[in-house]
C-alpha cells in the first residue's frame, strides 16, 4: 500500500492517547490488521507467497499483544480470512473487526476501521 490512508492514521493518533495495557494492545493490532488487509486491495495485487508470509508474520505478532478478548477472537479469525489472497473478502473482513474495535478501543477505534471497510467497499466497485 502506498502512502497513509486516513483510517490508518486514525488508529495510530489513537496509540500515543491510550495508556499501555490491553486497549493499546488491541489498537496496534487492529493498525497491523487493517494494513495487512488494505494491502490485498493495492494495485497490483500482492503475490501469493508474499501475502501468506505477510499473514504468517502478523499471526506471529498478534500472538504477542495483550488485548481485550473479543478483540483477540474476532482478529483472529479475520486473519483466517485474509490467507486468501481475494479482494472481496477485505470489505467484509474489516466489517466484522468494526464492533470489536468499538468495544475495546473506543468509539475512534470502531470508527477508523468502519471508514476502512467503506473505502474497501468503494475500491471494488
Amino acid at each position: 500500500m502506498s502512502g497513509w490512508d486516513p483510517a490508518a492514521s486514525a488508529l495510530l493518533e489513537l496509540l500515543p492517547q491510550t495508556g499501555r495495557g490491553p486497549k493499546r494492545g488491541g489498537i496496534f493490532a487492529l493498525w497491523l490488521t487493517l494494513r495487512v488487509a488494505q494491502d490485498v486491495l493495492a494495485d497490483p495485487r500482492p503475490q501469493e507467497r508474499s501475502h501468506r508470509r505477510r499473514v504468517q508474520a502478523l499471526e506471529r505478532r498478534l500472538s504477542s499483544l495483550t488485548m481485550p478478548p473479543p478483540l483477540r477472537r474476532a482478529l483472529v479469525s479475520a486473519v483466517a480470512q485474509l490467507r486468501e489472497v481475494r479482494r472481496e473478502v477485505v470489505p467484509q473482513v474489516l466489517s466484522q473487526l468494526v464492533a470489536p474495535a468499538r468495544e475495546s478501543g473506543g468509539p475512534e477505534a470502531g470508527e477508523a476501521v468502519a471508514r476502512a471497510a467503506r473505502e474497501a467497499r468503494l475500491t471494488l466497485r
